[in-house]
């Protein structure tokens, strides 16, 4: 049962990071594109804003993709750990923990969701279990 309890969380978190990757990149999923995001990533500070808007997309991506499939989890880890640490330091931080004032609650959630999946390891059903 760990190996479905492991693939169902990398699958779901997996897949809505592909999606929030997609929407900062491409536009999709009622997106901004990277100049859209590069704007308002701008004007939390985040300079140049289009650049940040790509790296945090691809850092989503790309996470997301190895993430859902398994392949090099603890990479995936570390590329969805570090934008959702820059999320809670530039966004939500500020706001204190709850979501409900657009805190930092459900990014920290996710933040370790990833590091915890990392440290068990994908699971059996994963591009890693398969490549040992």
């Amino acid at each position: 049962m760990l190996a479905w309890g492991l693939l169902l969380i990398r699958l779901v978190v997996g897949l809505l990071f592909i999606g929030h990757g997609a929407q900062k990149l491409f536009g999709w999923f009622g997106g901004y594109g990277p100049k859209g995001t590069g704007s308002w990533m701008e004007s939390i500070g985040m300079k140049p804003g289009v650049l940040m808007a790509v790296l945090a997309g691809l850092m989503e991506l790309v996470g997301g993709v190895l993430l859902a499939t398994g392949l090099f989890v603890p990479l995936a880890a570390v590329l969805i750990a570090l934008a959702m640490l820059g999320a809670i330091v530039k966004v939500h931080g500020k706001n204190g923990i709850w979501a409900t004032a657009n805190g930092y609650e459900y990014p920290l959630v996710l933040l370790v969701v990833v590091i915890g999946i990392a440290l068990t390891g994908a699971g059996d059903f994963s591009l890693d279990a398969l490549l040992k």
